[in-house]
């Protein structure tokens, strides 16, 4: 691996460091438990990198969007690094046993954030771990990525996490289709009034998994991409946020109203009704 910059390196101790504060997520039923894998690694100048998936069209839920790779728990036994770690292996391939990766290589748990809450009412605990390469001197995002077999997803790409702190990339637009790199807008969530964010990730001139010359990325991707670059280099972005961290509040809410009893129904959604009456707990 490439040796983590003076910046990663501290970037990296902060969310060895980090203590999340107490989740409800364990006390959710099987099927409103889920989990994502932040893969963080260092490109070949010592910057951090994130991996990221755009889901297969063909998914019921989320379909063709950017997400971590991730899903829903098997077990209530299975921790949520479990499950970030299984679901990694089943989407993009990277084994959810370090043995199994080669050498090299090295998969490194640094914390767990705060969960959030889904549109699909899934508690969603995000899981961060550093890819480590050992003595390797390639480019992790040309040797490994390039390696991993996607069996759940249309494609996977990697985005260098600090600039998910900037409204601006490097040139402030894609040069190929002139998008911006960072959109937001305020809007209303359970009763509250929070930011949402959208970024614009280039594509490479070789990726034509789309028609689009850039991943759009949003919705809880987003967020949870903002603020783990928050934790990690404690610095706010240059647009407007919210300083929250996670939805626990939200959920712990929604858990005491009974709304998370019982199945969760394929596609399940809340509807505007649903919303304003857990916030009025």
């Amino acid at each position: 691996m490439a040796p983590l910059s003076l910046t990663s390196a501290r970037a990296i101790a902060r969310l060895r460091a980090y203590v999340p504060p107490p989740t409800i997520w364990h006390s959710l039923p099987l099927s409103r438990r889920a989990a994502v894998l932040i893969i963080l690694f260092a490109d070949r100048h010592g910057d951090l990198r994130v991996v990221l998936t755009l889901r297969s069209s063909t998914l019921n839920s989320y379909a063709g969007q950017v997400a971590f790779p991730g899903g829903k728990s098997d077990t209530l036994e299975e921790t949520a690094v479990q499950t970030a770690r299984r679901e990694a292996f089943e989407e993009i391939g990277l084994p959810d046993d370090d043995r199994q990766l080669p050498s090299p290589l090295q998969v490194e748990h640094l914390c767990e954030l705060p969960s959030s809450l889904a549109l699909t009412e899934l508690g969603v605990r995000p899981c961060v771990a550093l890819l480590h390469t050992g003595d390797d001197p390639r480019d992790p995002e040309q040797n490994l990525i390039p390696r991993l077999e996607p069996k759940e997803v249309a494609a996977v790409f990697t985005a260098p996490l600090r600039k998910f702190l900037s409204d601006r990339d490097e040139r402030g637009r894609d040069e190929r289709s002139g998008s911006k790199w960072y959109s937001g807008f305020w809007g209303p969530w359970h009763q509250e009034r929070v930011r949402m964010h959208q970024f614009n990730v280039p594509k490479k001139s070789d990726d034509s998994h789309s028609s689009d010359e850039s991943y759009r990325v949003f919705g809880m991707t987003a967020r949870i991409l903002l603020d783990t670059a928050r934790l990690a280099y404690a610095e706010d972005p240059s647009f407007e946020h919210v300083d929250r961290v996670g939805d626990e509040p939200l959920l712990k809410k929604l858990l005491a109203s009974g709304r998370f009893s019982g199945e969760r129904s394929s596609g399940s959604r809340m509807s505007l009704d649903d919303i304003a009456k857990v916030a009025k707990l």
